[in-house]
């Protein structure tokens, strides 16, 4: 039931993503944002729950949705490569949209600002997923 509602909630915030790219709402963000530095936050959240989304491989243990709290494995570093390819697959359909949107245009700005998200969150888990496993393996 967790998996089908993270789902869900990824599925929905994607599709925000893309709907309030062209709202009033994205335009008043712009006066506040003057260098993008929203999709950092925007994008590392998605990746995130992409990350969360997947289900475990069969060798891992189900303590945690989607990331075991063991040792990282190869599995799991699979799955937040995975999140991250997805997450800037979707940042690159989100500016080539906006490209087509006359309020709006692409930026390779953007795109940077999106995969820097998106690296500083995974790469931030995974950090605090490897110090946590060291800790529980020594006591």
């Amino acid at each position: 039931m967790m998996r089908l509602t993270l789902r869900m909630m990824t599925l929905i915030y994607i599709v925000a993503i893309f709907v309030l790219a062209d709202s009033p709402m994205a335009k008043e963000l712009s006066r506040f944002n003057p260098y993008s530095l929203l999709h950092i936050p925007l994008y590392g959240m998605l990746s995130l729950l992409l990350l969360f989304s997947f289900p475990p491989t069969s060798k891992l243990p189900l303590t945690h949705p989607g990331i075991s709290l063991l040792p990282i494995q190869i599995s799991e570093k699979k799955a937040f490569f995975r999140s991250g390819i997805i997450a800037l697959a979707i940042g690159m359909a989100d500016e080539i949209y906006q490209s087509y949107l006359p309020s709006r245009d692409a930026s390779v700005m953007d795109l940077f600002l999106d995969f820097s998200g998106i690296v500083l969150a995974l790469f931030c888990l995974y950090y605090f997923l490897k110090t946590r496993n060291r800790k529980t393996q020594k006591v």
